[in-house]
């Protein structure tokens, strides 16, 4: 029975820088879109709210035009009220009943008046709400049409990157599983404290890539040697040489370009 390879360092490093080189271009990819997704979510929360107020502004106006139509007919049933009793008047037996009569026309009037007084107050809030339902919907549109043209952005690059995005992070979990989970945590943990998002980085003229602090040549010759896992000490990333990183660099730049 054939015993099975054993995983070494380099081994290691090289399946590490591997999937930094995986995440990264999903990185790239995702830096693409930016903002983007973020912007039409805020769009979309800020059109439904406009579309809700404006539903609210609608019922509001409606309920107006109810009050509007309660006040006509109350004037109505103020009127044939007069009428009935100016009719009563002509058959009244005393001053008291007449009086009595006088009174309730007197009313009526007063409820006439009011009830005109509210129409009047109430048709300069529906004026006044249909300029504020106009001014809505005029920025509603235009807020939609902004949507729209952001979507169709997003959609356009989606369809350009979404693809091959899938299929990196299917090969990423798939790297993932190459490694010790020891080591993965530790990748994750340096990479969601990186600003760029690198664990893993190459030696970059004698200095941890993207840094200006110089790796002492005993640590670089250590480094070469691809025996263990060393560390930056300032940044705390992983550490590879420059020639892994060419190799395992052309090697996933043809996984890539299949994708």
């Amino acid at each position: 029975m054939a015993k099975k390879k054993e995983t070494t360092v380099e081994d290691k490093l090289r399946a590490l820088y591997d999937l930094q080189l995986i995440d990264s271009r999903v990185d790239e990819i995702r830096n693409v879109r930016g903002e983007l997704p973020l912007e039409v979510e805020d769009l979309e929360d800020e059109v439904a709210g406009m579309s809700t107020r404006l539903e609210k502004l609608k019922a509001d106006l409606e309920l107006t035009d109810e009050s509007i139509k309660d006040k006509k007919n109350l004037i109505e049933e103020a009127k044939t009220l007069i009428k009935k009793y100016s009719e009563q008047q002509n058959n009244v037996r005393n001053n008291r009943e007449y009086n009595s009569l006088s009174k309730e026309i007197e009313f009526q009037e007063l409820e006439i008046q009011l009830a005109d007084k509210h129409i009047k107050e109430f048709r300069a809030q529906i004026d006044q709400k249909k300029e504020v339902i106009d001014e809505t919907k005029g920025r509603f549109k235009e807020r939609q049409e902004h949507l729209k043209h952001k979507k169709s952005e997003l959609d356009e690059i989606l369809a350009e990157t979404e693809k091959e995005e899938k299929a990196l992070l299917k090969e990423s979990e798939s790297f993932e599983g190459k490694i010790e989970e020891r080591l993965v945590s530790a990748y994750k943990r340096i990479r969601a404290n990186a600003k760029n998002g690198l664990a893993v980085v190459p030696i970059e003229r004698g200095a941890s890539g993207g840094s200006f602090f110089t790796i002492p040549p005993q640590v670089q010759m250590e480094i070469a040697a691809r025996k263990k896992i060393i560390t930056d000490e300032h940044s705390g990333r992983i550490l590879v040489d420059p020639q892994l990183a060419i190799e395992e660099r052309e090697k996933m730049q043809k996984l890539f370009s299949k994708l």
